[in-house]
Parts: C-alpha cells; sequence; structure tokens
C-alpha cells in the first residue's frame, strides 16, 4: 500500500492530519518521516537547558531537516549560539518568535544575511536600547519586542539616539509591539522617528514612552493607523489617547485593558473622529455609563460592529441600552465577559436582544450568576447568531440548550465549558440538533457516544 502513494499525495493526507497525529507518523517509515519534514512550515519547539555545543549541534541538524520551515517559536531558554543556529539552518524563514533570553545585535546581524526573507520577528533585546540592527531586515513588517535588564542611568549611546545624532533609516514596519518601554529609555525614539507606515500599534506594560516630543511626532505622522491596544499601560495611556484623538481619524479598532483613567477616556470619545468599528476594554473601575453614553452620542461611532466589556463592574444597563439603541441596526458582536450588570439587572438582556437582533456573535462568559431565563429571553430575538460563548455560566441548565437548539439555527461555533448545569444529555442534544454546528467546547466527559459519532461524521471539531 505504501509503495502505491505518492510523495504528493502523502504530504496532503498529513497536511489534513490532526496535530497529535504527527508523532505517529514519523514511526511508520523513514520515507514517511522524510515526507513529513519537508512538508513541515511550521514548528514550535520547547528548549531546555543545557544549552551545550552538543545540544545546539543537534539542534541544528533537526532544522536541517526542515527545509522548507517558514515559522518558527522557540520558547525554554537559550542566548545568541541558539539563534545563531537558527540563522544558519533555516533560510526560508519568515517568522520567527524567539522569547527566550535577550539576544545580542551580533546575532540579529547574522539573522537579517542568512533569513534574508524574514517579514516577522518577537525577541526580547536588553538595555541600553540600539536598533540599527533593524536596517538590515529589508524584509521586515511586523517587529515585537521586548525589554530586559533595567538600567538605572542613560547611556551615552541612547543619548545620542534621544539627539537624532545617529543616522535614521526609514523603516518598512506595519506592526509594531513594545512591551516594557521604562522611564529612561531614550533609544525608543529612534523607532518614533522612523516607522511612518505603521498601521497596528501595540504597548504593553510600559510605564514611559522614552522621548515624549519624538512620540508626539509619531502620532502626527502616522496617517494609516488602523489598530491600537493599550495592555496595562496606565501611567501612559492618557496622553496616547489624547494624541490619538487630536492627530489621527483611521483608527478602526481600540483595546485598553488594566489602565487608564475615567476622565482620558471619556475626553478621546468625546473628542474623537476616528470612525471605529471595534472597542474592547477591560477596565473594572475606569469604565462607567458616563462613557457608554458618549459611545451612542458620538456619530463617528455610528458604524461599531464589536463592542466588547470585560470584567467591567461599574457599567450599569442604562449606558447599555443607550448603545444598543445607537446601534441597533449595525452591532454584529458584543461580549460582557465577567460584568456582573447581567446578574444586577433582571431584564436587561432580553431588552438588548430586541434592539440587538442582527448580532452574529454573543459572549457573556464567567457570568456565573446567568439563569436559564435571562439568556432564553435574550435568544428569542437573536436569531442570527454563528457565534455564542457561556464559559464559565454555572447557573445555566438543559433548559438554556434547548433554546439555544430553538432560536439559533445559524449557529456555527459554541462554548459551554465549566457550565456545571448543563450535563451530558444537554450537550448531546446541542450536537445532534444544531443543523449548522461546527465546532464545540465542551469537558470531554459531557460527550455521550452519539454525539461523539455524531460530531465525527459531519466534520465537527470538539475542543475538551
Amino acid at each position: 500500500m505504501d509503495s502505491l502513494l505518492c510523495d504528493e499525495l502523502l504530504q496532503e493526507i498529513f497536511h489534513r492530519l490532526p496535530p497529535p497525529s504527527s508523532a505517529a507518523v514519523s514511526l511508520v517509515s523513514k520515507r514517511w518521516l522524510h515526507l513529513l519534514r519537508s512538508s513541515t512550515t511550521a514548528l514550535s519547539v520547547h528548549f531546555p537547558p543545557p544549552y551545550n555545543s552538543a545540544a545546539i549541534t543537534s539542534f541544528s541538524t533537526f532544522l536541517t531537516n526542515h527545509p522548507f520551515l517558514s515559522s518558527l517559536s522557540i520558547a525554554g531558554g537559550g542566548d545568541d549560539p541558539l539563534l545563531l543556529s537558527v540563522a544558519y539552518s533555516c533560510p526560508n524563514l519568515r517568522h520567527l518568535r524567539y522569547l527566550t533570553s535577550p539576544v545580542s545585535p551580533f546575532s540579529l546581524y547574522s539573522l537579517s544575511t542568512c533569513c534574508v526573507h524574514l517579514s516577522s520577528i518577537a525577541i526580547t533585546i536588553s538595555r541600553p536600547l540600539s536598533f540599527h540592527w533593524l536596517n538590515f531586515f529589508n524584509s521586515l513588517k511586523s517587529l515585537s519586542l521586548y525589554f530586559a535588564n533595567p538600567s538605572a542611568e542613560i547611556s551615552n549611546h541612547e543619548v545620542n539616539e534621544m539627539k537624532g545624532t545617529l543616522i535614521d533609516v526609514e523603516l518598512n514596519l506595519e506592526s509594531l509591539s513594545l512591551c516594557g518601554i521604562m522611564p529612561g529609555d531614550y533609544g525608543i525614539s529612534y523607532l518614533w522617528r522612523n516607522c511612518k507606515n505603521v498601521n497596528k500599534l501595540q504597548l504593553k506594560s510600559c510605564e514611559s514612552l522614552g522621548d515624549y516630543s519624538s512620540f508626539s511626532c509619531f502620532i502626527k505622522l502616522l496617517s494609516n493607523l488602523q489598530i491600537l491596544e493599550l495592555r496595562t499601560c496606565r501611567s501612559v495611556v492618557d496622553l496616547v489617547l489624547l494624541k490619538l484623538a487630536e492627530n489621527c481619524v483611521s483608527l478602526h479598532s481600540l483595546l485598553v485593558y488594566d489602565g487608564g483613567s475615567r476622565e482620558g477616556l471619556l475626553q478621546f470619545i468625546n473628542r474623537s473622529e476616528c470612525n471605529l468599528r471595534k472597542l474592547d476594554f477591560r477596565l473594572p473601575l475606569d469604565l462607567d455609563n458616563t462613557h457608554l453614553i458618549a459611545l451612542s452620542e458620538n456619530l463617528n461611532f455610528r458604524g461599531l460592529v464589536s463592542l466588547r466589556l470585560q470584567s467591567c463592574c461599574v457599567v450599569a444597563g442604562e449606558g447599555l441600552k443607550a448603545i444598543a439603541t445607537a446601534l441597533a441596526n449595525g452591532l454584529e458582536e458584543l461580549a460582557l465577559i465577567n460584568c456582573d450588570v447581567v446578574e444586577r439587572e433582571p431584564g436587561l438582556l432580553t431588552t438588548l436582544g430586541q434592539n440587538l437582533k442582527g448580532l452574529r456573535k454573543l459572549d457573556l462568559s464567567y457570568n456565573d450568576m446567568l439563569l436559564d431565563k435571562e439568556l432564553m429571553s435574550m435568544l428569542v430575538s437573536c436569531n442570527l447568531l454563528r457565534e455564542l460563548r457561556l464559559r464559565g455560566c454555572c447557573k445555566l441548565s438543559n433548559a438554556a440548550v434547548g433554546s439555544i437548539v430553538r432560536s439559533c439555527k445559524w449557529l456555527q461555533s459554541v462554548d459551554i465549558t465549566y457550565c456545571c448545569g448543563i450535563k451530558l444529555e444537554g450537550v448531546e442534544c446541542l450536537v445532534l440538533n444544531t443543523p449548522m454546528l461546527k465546532q464545540v467546547e465542551v469537558e470531554e466527559s459531557k460527550l455521550s457516544e452519539a454525539a461523539r459519532k455524531w460530531a465525527m461524521s459531519k466534520f465537527m471539531e470538539v475542543v475538551s
């Protein structure tokens, strides 16, 4: 049988197998092992110590056996020799995630020489900050940097970069993600001066923006910024949002997690001229009704299609109802994750459902006191749902499942993990009676034999 299958057909079969089957495929024969490696384009590797020369050589040999590898993620440890082995062994690499140990400029120069097609890099670098190695990555479009080794003093090199005495070269980056900027990181101004084509900006755990004047110029020159994500950046979030409101009209997606101020956020909402399409907030004490009402009144936000709120403890029904009324014809995704307003105000979900009949995605996860009757009263009006997430809603029972089956004929994906009240019979009813269902997330212990067989016959993905 093995000899009847050509290499191309075997490789196509390998591509269609679920990941756990790969280990078994490699044991069939040397031919299958060779074909599997030749058809592998993405790998995620955990590389534990020791990092001696023998281990590095063995790892290089392993990589060389995957000649068409284009995406590689390495975790676990290592330093420059490990990165150099990647550079010399993977000439076709396009995406690299290497967040083990800080890497040196020398190893990055080698990487740029050997892997000329690299378009995406995620790495850790040490202070003092220097970025001139970026000039050698001609194909780079996406850059994610994590900063290590806090420095108490500003180096002369960083002072020179801040003053702009070093040669600038405009970078072609479209996506920029920075994690851990601290006061005194003036070298970051090199990025602010030379990244003028960025359309996606992510800041994580940043206590500063380095040189604030360079950042202000950076925002003013960004005509194409479309996506902004601010995670745990309380000390800088107000400044970023203010500059954004003053200078950027192209933004369509904004995420703010774990940090901000009520006044700063309100100023952004009132003054922004962005035609936002997506809003994602995880602001336990910083987001309230005032912000939601302001959102509903700003005509620039009438094109909003996705609103996600997580752990927003002081939001009340009045603000959500104002949003639902203003966006009745357009909102396609609503998430109220761990928002106790769902439990505090009976009838709120009914009102939201009656107004937002065009919803395609609904996420009510981790509202552990959500009752069957509240969910059912909303689903009666939401007949177009494609995706429903109810993870961690402990009070829901099989009665809620019956409502899902009756009301959500177009449902394709559902998550009912950690819903203690939904039993094996309810899961079986959902799997067997939802005609468009393609994915179910649920505990394996709640899958009956009939549900398993039906899911397999319909090529339904079951995530346990």
